[in-house]
């Protein structure tokens, strides 16, 4: 009872936390706003100055809503993967998802420099890079499902899900080699990840997406909690290994690649935030750890987005790299600390 009221407790403070860096994120940029005026605003109240409430409802309220659900869904699907393959290693990235995501954007971006004479994929904006961006990771979504299918040992499934992300990257490869320069730049654009290009449209979409990720895996948790001892013993529990296998595929399908898709491949985050978690709240029970990663996931990216604005300065920095950059130290100094790993 009393370790259940501490579990409670840092929930609260954590929804704190959360709230505190979704207000700042929103505050914070190339112009700063006081976070009086910002909380009035988003309470419905008219604030004086009129560009800034247009500011905050129009470009950084959005991307504060976008930070929270890349952070909670790449931090979710790394814990599906984490726990499915049994790997502390594993991530979003391992089934290649995010690899076909990655694919989709370099066909649309860079194909029509590689097929010569004309675009094959039609103009490039906001909407059709999303749009090819879902192709590519559904496409590798189903390719990797197909698999699933013949193969029963888990990690010969992760040995395929990874050379089906080294396919994709050696056909980028070959589009970049082709490409001109300005096609190419805008390629690696995309690749630094960005969470501030979403319209109320684009961000609907996003939610359905991460919010039926999020529904499976709260309905896998009981068996996520089997499948830590192994998949004999989860069987001999009871639980459908092969269903469950699946779905948590389906899962991180939705989580990753509608992420990847909508905000590009943001690195660091699904693989660190569950060993963050776990050394933090010190257990390995789902039911405490997947509200966990979906709440420290939403803080970590909002925290990077602060920084990567670099507030009262016109530059913003590139999203991937500010996310290795603070948060591996974290992970790093809390290994240490602990001096073990749980897992």
């Amino acid at each position: 009872m009393k370790k259940k009221r501490s579990f409670l407790f840092s929930f609260l403070v954590l929804i704190l936390v959360l709230f505190t860096f979704f207000i700042l994120n929103i505050s914070l940029g190339s112009v700063n706003i006081p976070f009086s005026d910002t909380i009035k605003s988003l309470l419905g109240n008219k604030i004086e100055n009129e560009s800034w409430q247009y500011i905050i409802w129009n470009y950084r309220l959005p991307k504060a809503i976008t930070a929270v659900l890349v952070g909670a869904g790449l931090s979710l699907s790394g814990l599906l993967m984490q726990t499915l393959f049994r790997n502390p290693l594993a991530g979003p990235f391992v089934l290649g998802i995010s690899s076909g995501a990655s694919l989709g954007a370099a066909l649309l971006i860079m194909g029509s420099s590689f097929f010569t004479a004309y675009s094959l994929f039609g103009t490039v904006n906001d909407i059709s890079l999303a749009l090819a961006s879902s192709l590519g990771s559904f496409l590798v979504l189903l390719a990797v499902l197909s698999v699933a299918t013949r193969v029963k040992d888990t990690m010969a499934l992760l040995i395929i899900g990874l050379m089906f992300g080294s396919i994709s990257a050696a056909v980028v490869s070959v589009l970049s080699y082709f490409t001109d320069a300005e096609q190419l730049q805008q390629y690696i654009y995309w690749a630094f990840g960005s969470v501030g290009n979403l319209s109320w449209s684009q961000l609907a979409l996003l939610t359905t997406f991460i919010g039926l990720g999020v529904v499976i895996s709260i309905g896998s948790i009981k068996s996520l909690n089997a499948l830590l001892l192994g998949e004999n013993y989860a069987q001999s529990l009871g639980v459908p290994v092969k269903k469950i296998r699946y779905l948590l595929i389906i899962a991180t399908g939705l989580l990753a690649g509608a992420v990847t898709a909508f905000a590009g491949p943001i690195a660091f985050i699904g693989l660190a935030v569950p060993h963050l978690t776990r050394q933090i709240f010190n257990t390995t029970e789902h039911r405490i750890l997947v509200p966990a990663v979906l709440v420290y996931g939403a803080i970590l990216l909002l925290f990077c987005d602060i920084i990567a604005q670099v507030p009262s300065s016109t530059y913003v920095l590139p999203l991937n790299a500010i996310t290795s950059v603070v948060g591996a130290p974290v992970v790093i100094w809390l290994l240490v600390r602990r001096k073990k790993m749980i897992f």
